[in-house]
Formats: C-alpha cells, structure tokens, sequence
C-alpha cells in the first residue's frame, strides 16, 4: 500500500509521497512513487503514484516518452500539453493505456487499481491539483477541498479536515501534510519512510523544493515526537466525561 497527500492553497502546493511497497510482510521494497517533470520558466508538474506498481510505472513511462495522438497521429509526451486541464486528461490515457497493455488478465485482481495526484502549472494557465482514478477519468482540488490523497487515506484525513483551508501558507502546508503522512506510517505498515516531497510556489514555474526525508532525518523525528506529545497533552487537558453514576 501506499499514502500520498497533495494540498493546493493560495501560495502553491505541496505533494508528498511515501516509497514502501510490499508483496507480503517478508517481501517489503522501496521504490518512488513521485516524479517531476521540469522546464522552469515554461512548466512544472508532479506526479505521485498509488496502487499495481506495474501500471503505474507503465503510465509514467507513456507520459515521459510519448503516445501517439489518436487524430494527428504524432508523438505526444506530457512537456506538450499546453494546460494542465490537458496534462490531466493525457495522465488519464496512459492509465487507460497501460491497464489495455498489461493485460485483462490483471483486471480480476484487487491489486490491478490505481490512482495518480497530478499537479502543476504550464505558463499562462493557473496552478491546479488533480486525482486520475483507474479509469482514467479525474476530479479536482478547489477551494471548499483544498487537499486530494490517494492509497491508505483514512489515517491522515482527520488532520487534514481540521486544519487545512485555502488560506494556509505553504509552510504549514507542509508541515501538516508530515503530519498526516506520519499518523498514517503509524497506523498501517504498508505506508514506510522515505518520504518523497514536491513543493511548486504559484507561478513561480520551477520547483521550489524537492526533498527526500529518510529514517534518521533530524526534523521529521522531531515533527513526529511533538505531535505525539500535544495530542497526549491535549486529551489530559481535555475534562473526563460526566456519565459516572453520583
């Protein structure tokens, strides 16, 4: 399994993803659910991945090195669509494309679904957010659901709920999305460091960080032991019920 967050407010986004996978508890691997495509000044998106690990890749691969235009008939890869609108309807027929090629076979097994977090911003067109299910077709992130996740999302949605809005800065953006993502390692051991982030400023057309956090990095440790102690201050803070017969 996976668990991947991306968070769209006024000042950019942020979109982070873990690296675990795993065929059985003795068969656990890292391998990179998110990838950048870059050409500052011109474009930037980000792509995190959840689901067959097979057509995920297969579907980045398509994006990165091309399909065929079903009416020109010329090769298109993901640095020609002009806006993100159809960035995302691109990312959508690789999907379609890659489950077609790996074969119906596959499409009996719980494994074979898949979800992408498309976001990014083409010059001359506004920063979006999107979520591409399995069958290609997509939603949005707007300003009444700032945030879009995708694999083991229950875990890390409450924070989410309670402390995202449009007008969070891209800082705390960030630092809510660690947050979410470290709830979630705690509760499922599908979900595992590294953690993989992106961070895109609107309309600044380049990456502004992209960032590894691995096992023994000093703030990730420090962000996850803070919050385990505000939460177990604030439930001593809060009064016991009540309900006790006098």
């Amino acid at each position: 399994m996976t668990y991947c967050v991306g968070i769209l407010v006024r000042e950019g986004v942020v979109l982070i993803a873990d690296t675990r996978t795993n065929a059985g508890i003795d068969n656990v691997a890292t391998f990179r659910k998110l990838h950048v495509f870059e050409r500052p000044g011109e474009r930037v998106i980000g792509i995190a991945t959840a689901g067959n690990l097979a057509v995920s890749q297969s579907a980045v691969t398509l994006v990165t090195e091309g399909m065929k235009n079903p009416e020109t008939g010329k090769m298109e890869t993901l640095a020609d669509m002009p806006r993100m609108f159809a960035a995302a309807q691109f990312v959508g027929r690789a999907v379609r494309e890659a489950r077609r090629t790996i074969g119906e076979g596959l499409e009996q097994e719980s494994s074979f679904d898949v979800s992408l977090l498309l976001t990014g911003q083409v010059a001359g067109g506004r920063l979006r957010l999107f979520l591409v299910y399995a069958a290609g077709n997509f939603i949005e992130a707007t300003s009444d659901t700032p945030y879009l996740q995708i694999g083991e999302h229950k875990y890390g949605k409450p924070i989410l709920d309670r402390s995202i809005s449009e007008a969070t800065t891209l800082d705390e953006a960030l630092k809510i999305s660690l947050i979410s993502m470290d709830s979630t390692i705690r509760s499922n051991l599908g979900v595992g460091l590294p953690i993989d982030i992106l961070m895109i400023r609107r309309d600044a057309l380049k990456v502004e960080l992209s960032y590894r956090v691995e096992a023994a990095e000093p703030y990730f440790h420090d962000l996850r032991e803070r919050w385990s102690a505000a939460l177990r201050a604030a439930h001593r803070a809060i009064p016991n019920p009540p309900y006790k017969k006098a």
